[in-house]
């Protein structure tokens, strides 16, 4: 398995090891684990490729304007 060093502060290293205690894993592994989630993707590999597949009229868009908009209520908060 690929190592790596880390050079981070004492006070940094005493909260890793506090957490991982608290999880019960070793230190190395609750680096590894944090990392992980940190780079892990949001979306599905290709998620974005498919922007604009969909050829279905319904989901054109629009240009609106706000004409037809009704006026909304204003209160005097300051009263």
């Amino acid at each position: 398995m690929p190592q790596i060093s880390l050079y981070i502060d004492k006070e940094t290293l005493s909260k890793i090891e506090e957490a991982a205690a608290k999880e019960g894993i070793l230190t190395s592994k609750w680096v590894g684990k944090n990392i992980r989630k940190i780079i892990k993707e949001d979306y599905p590999q290709g998620y974005f490729d498919l922007f604009g597949s969909i050829t279905d009229k319904s989901f054109e868009i629009k240009n609106s304007s706000f004409d037809q908009d009704l006026k909304r209520e204003s209160y005097d908060v300051l009263s």
